[in-house]
C-alpha cells in the first residue's frame, strides 16, 4: 500500500492508492481527486458547480469540509502502515473566508504535529489564482487495523 518507513516516498504509488480508494464513496460524488503528494503534505481538487452549492449558489460550507476532511485523512493515512493502522478524524473545524461559485477548489493538507495516536493537519482551501476560500484544522486518530466487524 504505502511505503513503510524505510522505503522512499512514491508520488506516483500515493496518489494511484488515494484515488482508488475513493471509488464509490463521497469523494467520488464530490468528485474529489488527488493531485499531489510529498513526504509531508496532500493535495486534492474539486469542482464547484451547482452539485456543491448551497441554495445561494455558492460552494456549499458542507462540501468544503467534506473536501478538508477526505484530504486530510488520506494524508494522515500516508504517514502509518495501512496494514496495520486506520485513520479516524475526530475533530475538524473551519473557517469559510471567501465566496466561490464555480471553478476549481484546491485543499493541501500539511502535517502540523504528527504524534504515534494523533496527526493535528492545516488544510489550506484555494481557488484557481490562489485565493483562500477556507482554512480548517483537522486532527484524526490512528487505531489498530479492525476487522469490518469491529467498526
Amino acid at each position: 500500500m504505502f511505503k513503510p518507513k524505510s522505503m522512499t516516498f512514491d508520488k506516483e504509488k500515493i496518489l494511484h492508492y488515494c484515488n482508488s480508494i475513493s471509488e464509490n464513496t463521497l469523494m467520488q460524488t464530490l468528485n474529489i481527486k488527488y493531485t499531489d503528494a510529498g513526504p509531508d503534505f496532500l493535495v486534492a481538487t474539486m469542482p464547484v458547480n451547482p452539485s456543491v452549492h448551497q441554495p445561494m449558489g455558492l460552494l456549499h460550507g458542507g462540501a468544503t469540509v467534506a473536501l478538508a476532511e477526505s484530504v486530510g485523512s488520506a494524508a494522515s493515512l500516508m504517514l502509518v502502515n495501512a496494514e496495520q493502522s486506520e485513520v479516524r478524524g475526530i475533530e475538524i473545524s473551519a473557517n469559510h473566508v471567501k465566496a466561490k461559485r464555480n471553478g476549481i477548489v484546491t485543499a493541501t493538507a500539511r502535517i502540523i504535529h504528527k504524534g504515534s495516536s494523533i496527526h493535528l493537519w492545516e488544510i489550506k482551501i484555494t481557488d484557481e489564482n490562489e485565493s483562500l476560500i477556507s482554512i480548517c484544522k483537522l486532527t484524526t486518530m490512528v487505531l489498530p487495523k479492525r476487522k469490518s466487524k469491529d467498526l
